[in-house]
């Protein structure tokens, strides 16, 4: 039987998603344009608004999906599952109702299920950033879902 956990690898040049809601942009784009020379050599992934303001007023290349309230959370979470982005950057909104919560709550699940990296505030997002792991490997264990799949279909 397999193991109960795989060994993924988060290599030296990230796959970072950059989200934020609407009242947090102005702060992700100001925080984007203070560690622009970390970002410009790491492939960089968005929601649509923000992904396309970011990459106006920064000059930095943000690959973007839907907005979020149109399913660009969930595509970020599914590029989470898929392997693409491993490394989440959410200013969210904690004093304002957000339509598309659920899917807010998702995307954090996911983040942890998967074992990856998630700021959701400036602070965090500064001390992901800065740490020497940034430019490094980093192996972390995720749980093996296809072990999980095989004992399910075999007991059900």
């Amino acid at each position: 039987m397999a193991k109960e956990y795989i060994t993924f690898t988060i290599g030296p040049k990230k796959d970072i998603a950059l989200i934020a809601h609407d009242n947090e942009k102005p702060k992700l784009i100001a925080w984007c344009r203070e560690h622009y020379a970390e970002l410009k050599h790491h492939n960089l992934y968005g929601t649509g608004t923000t992904a396309r303001m970011i990459t106006d007023q920064t000059g930095l290349t943000v690959k973007g999906y839907n907005s979020g309230p149109l399913g660009g959370d969930q595509q970020i979470g599914a590029k989470i599952v898929e392997g693409v982005i491993d490394f989440v950057v959410f200013f969210s909104d904690p004093l304002t109702a957000q339509p598309h919560d659920p899917d807010v709550k998702a995307l954090m699940r996911i983040a942890q299920v998967y074992d990856i990296p998630m700021a959701v505030n400036k602070a965090t997002a500064d001390f992901l950033i800065t740490s020497e792991l940034m430019n490094s490997d980093y192996q972390h264990d995720v749980i093996n879902f296809r072990r999980q799949v095989e004992e399910r279909a075999e007991t059900l």
